[in-house]
């Protein structure tokens, strides 16, 4: 049996993810700016990004971009968690200062 191809994620193929980044959100009815974690990917079936929303101690939210637009929140965080995994977690590009 071949091993399971580490770039498939969620029913998606050849997944490859983007530096992470932060962007700024704002939720309905909220008088502020926050900022959430933005993984966009690309697929053979498209291109597509997961934005995590951390609203508060545990309660994290995932909006989809792309193909992954209207997907449910576990499937997100798994396609997130998924994209993470395959860099070792080090996805995140830190500017260079000096």
């Amino acid at each position: 049996m071949p091993p399971e191809d580490p770039t498939v994620l969620c029913g998606l193929t050849g997944v490859t993810p983007e530096p992470l980044g932060r962007i700024p959100v704002r939720s309905r009815g909220a008088s502020f700016t926050s900022a959430a974690w933005r993984l966009a990917f690309s697929a053979r079936e498209g291109t597509g990004a997961v934005v995590l929303v951390e609203a508060g101690p545990g309660e994290a939210y995932y909006r989809g971009e792309g193909i992954a637009l209207g997907w449910p929140q576990e499937r997100l965080e798994a396609l997130y968690r998924g994209c993470l995994d395959t860099t070792g977690g080090d996805v995140l590009e830190l500017p260079q200062f000096g």
